[in-house]
């Protein structure tokens, strides 16, 4: 009889991030924010704007789910003049568990190349592998159509 054993990941001791705001994450072209109708919802909420407004601009449907539509320079649009978001207390699932994704924390190395663009990455509060791996399960692949108003 053989024990399998496990190889532990390479961030097993642990990682430091704390996020500075910065909005970094949050510019650029090249991504989705996946989010739920719920989570849509306290957003418009946050706005003070009608959930049939807000998702008619700010909501789009694809193949796998709602996402938020991009600005012009695909940033995203909930960003104020200053690149810092509007609604930070209710930001989507996704935006609360970064960096903790599956694909950022595949290797040391796509870890670091990160970081070098994350000034939070690396710095501050070091979370435990358990913590990380709770964050990871919290992290959406998809989301609900935009409802019928």
């Amino acid at each position: 009889m053989s024990c399998a054993r496990t190889k532990a990941p390479w961030y097993d001791g642990g990682l430091s991030f704390s996020c500075l705001g910065c909005g970094d994450c949050c510019r650029g072209p090249g991504g989705y924010v996946w989010l739920s109708e719920d989570e849509a919802k306290a957003i418009a909420r946050a706005l003070e704007q009608e959930f049939a407004a807000f998702a008619s601009r700010t909501l789009r449907n694809t193949l796998v789910g709602l996402a938020l539509i991009d600005d012009a320079r695909g940033n995203c649009p909930l960003l104020d003049s200053n690149g810092r978001c509007r609604v930070y207390p209710v930001r989507p699932r996704q935006c609360r568990t970064w960096p903790w994704w599956k694909e950022n924390l595949a290797s040391r190395r796509r870890w670091e190349d990160l970081a070098s663009r994350c000034p939070g990455m690396n710095r501050g509060v070091v979370h435990s592998i358990s913590a990380i791996e709770k964050a990871m399960a919290g992290k959406p692949s998809g989301a609900v159509p935009i409802p019928d108003s």
